[in-house]
């Protein structure tokens, strides 16, 4: 058994331990193959060196995060760690949790870190590299359209591309919501507010207005892409199992030379009348041939909601 001592000098010891030691329970649960003994500002660990590597990794990464908000919020801590509280909590087998946090995505605002909580967002996230186009496919809570946007967000803070096209169809779940007032900003938002909602945790709320208004960031129904070429932009296509077989096919055609597509959808979550086929069925059928384009499936060991999400999935017969 080897031993490791690392210093937390700069911070405070009770910020990363967290109030009665319950931060301190966390790493230990995360950890279970080593002991951690925390004295002062001094912390030594005791396991094999690949149990000390990875801790010692983690608990860079969070000494950083609390050196620069000295703050850390149990979200923040389950974020860093890449698995949630509750996963730390509840699952007997820890190490392939610990493995599959990686680096981070994307830094948000308020100290949020958004990164590959699970080893199929992790593929998700090392395709875009060597792939333009990208189906990710999988049941609600997996991350697909969290994972795909802070993606997006990364491509424009490096200046890889010059803007980022989230659109999705404005299909409603099973409801008729009849007429909606306003304008048509005001008529179309309800269908994209999950697009909304991921990029308020990943940009600031002033900077993400100005995004808006000079279109660096685009959000729009999948009818409005007719026409166009998408070129120098990372395009998202949201609930694509609701696009129609000519939709999903005047989407894709869209694509620009220097591009890339994300296409996020859950097979079991068709919106559209019955004797509609939906085109992401087709879609995956016909392409996954093509060199450039991945299929990735999420699964029920993907779903980062709450734990009873994974339970309702389970007894609705959409993950096994």
């Amino acid at each position: 058994m080897n031993e490791l001592n690392l210093s937390i000098e700069n911070v405070d010891p009770v910020v990363i331990w967290g109030a009665n030691n319950e931060n301190f329970e966390i790493f230990k649960k995360h950890f279970p193959k080593i002991k951690i003994v925390a004295r002062g500002n001094g912390v030594k660990v005791l396991g094999d060196d690949k149990e000390l590597n990875a801790f010692s990794a983690k608990f860079e990464e969070i000494i950083k995060h609390v050196d620069q908000f000295q703050s850390l919020s149990l979200k923040n801590l389950e974020q860093l760690l890449g698995a949630s509280i509750q996963e730390i909590n509840d699952s007997e087998n820890v190490k392939t949790i610990s493995n599959t946090g990686g680096e981070a995505i994307v830094f948000g605002p308020n100290g949020i870190v958004v990164k590959a909580r699970t080893a199929n967002q992790r593929k998700l996230v090392d395709s875009i590299g060597k792939n333009d186009i990208i189906f990710a496919i999988g049941p609600a809570g997996t991350g697909k359209t969290y994972t795909a946007v802070a993606l997006a967000v990364r491509a424009l803070k490096n200046k890889e591309i010059k803007r980022i096209i989230l659109t999705r169809p404005a299909v409603e779940a099973g409801e008729n919501l009849g007429f909606l007032p306003g304008d048509l900003k005001e008529k179309i938002d309800p269908y994209l507010r999950p697009l909304y909602d991921a990029l308020d945790d990943m940009i600031p709320a002033d900077k993400l207005k100005v995004f808006l208004e000079n279109r660096t960031i685009e959000i729009a129904p999948l009818a409005f892409m007719r026409g166009r070429t998408l070129d120098n932009c990372f395009v998202i296509l949201d609930e694509a199992q609701n696009a129609t077989d000519l939709q999903l096919k005047m989407f894709l055609t869209r694509m620009g030379p220097t591009a890339k597509f994300i296409v996020t959808g859950d097979i079991t979550q068709i919106d559209l009348p019955k004797k509609q086929q939906s085109g992401l069925n087709t879609a995956l059928k016909i392409l996954r041939q093509i060199k450039g384009i991945e299929i990735i499936y999420l699964n029920g060991d993907d779903v980062v909601r709450h734990k009873l999400v994974k339970n309702i999935l389970r007894a609705y017969g959409d993950i096994q």
